[in-house]
């Protein structure tokens, strides 16, 4: 690798006036189908093969937060690891829990 990439040489020349007018953008100049799988929009995600995770909403106290989220890169994970391994200590992954369904009602459902 060059020590000053910004220098043209003989394998990357500088771009003439005339082919800057001439380029146009990646995307109108790929095949469709390679677009369309490179193509994503902002937020956009690719398909999940296999998806593992429920997105839920969980309130918890500021500090319980506040410590998770500073011991840094990866809180989210540790977060999830630990309410695991209490569910597993606890026995609930295999019990039976009531929940809310419509307006106060009262159901009961399985976790698996």
């Amino acid at each position: 690798m060059r020590k000053n990439a910004s220098r043209p040489d003989a394998e990357n020349p500088e771009w003439t006036a005339e082919e800057i007018r001439a380029a146009r953008p990646l995307m109108d100049v790929l095949p469709k189908e390679t677009a369309a799988a490179v193509r994503r929009y902002r937020g956009q995600r690719g398909p999940q093969k296999t998806p593992t995770k429920e997105l839920i909403s969980l309130r918890v106290d500021r500090d319980v937060a506040a410590a998770y989220r500073a011991s840094g890169r990866g809180w989210q994970t540790r977060a999830n690891e630990a309410l695991r391994l209490y569910a597993k200590k606890t026995g609930l992954s295999g019990q039976t829990t009531r929940t809310r369904v419509k307006r106060g009602a009262v159901a009961s459902a399985r976790h698996p």
